[in-house]
């Protein structure tokens, strides 16, 4: 289903709106469009294409919490953040995510991150261009990227835990 401009940048305001300071009072609302998620993406697109799949970049901080506009033209590694909740829209393209279950291979990252090379057990959802999902902290997840095509997808990184 194809969401209009202004149905995606409502979803896109109330995500970022939702993000605090430290404070947990709001610091700014932040606005982008469709147009200018792709135009940002394209040096990620070429990026992923060269390197291992994968491509992002950070957009804004608030306090803890950040925005992140990420590409990928292959499968991700699975992964856990401790404490971090992800919440995805779509921008491009399509994906599965693969989640829950339990991760296999996992190792520690950096603090509070852990990444795998799959998920055992998990669930399987199926997600197109305007979708939105929430993962919770402490949950495996991985992105799955049909063959030849190319995911694009705004991230908001949402410290649930302390």
């Amino acid at each position: 289903m194809m969401f209009k401009s202004t149905r995606f940048g409502a979803l896109l305001i109330v995500a970022c709106s939702l993000l605090s300071t430290e404070t947990g009072v709001a610091q700014k609302t932040d606005h982008y469009t469709p147009q200018s998620l792709m135009e940002q993406s394209q040096p990620l697109i070429d990026k992923a294409r060269t390197t291992s799949g994968a491509a992002a970049i950070t957009l804004e901080k608030y306090g803890v919490d950040f925005t992140m506009l990420s590409v990928r033209t292959k499968d991700g590694n699975a992964e856990v953040h401790e404490k971090f909740a992800d919440i995805f829209v779509i921008v491009d393209g399509k994906a599965t995510l693969l989640s829950g279950g339990e991760m296999q291979d996992a190792a520690t990252t950096g603090p509070g991150e852990l990444k795998g090379t799959g998920i055992a057990h998990g669930t399987t959802t199926e997600l197109g261009k305007g979708d939105v999902i929430h993962i919770p902290p402490n949950t495996p997840h991985q992105l799955l990227i049909p063959k030849g095509t190319t995911l694009t997808y705004f991230v908001v990184k949402v410290k649930e835990v302390e």
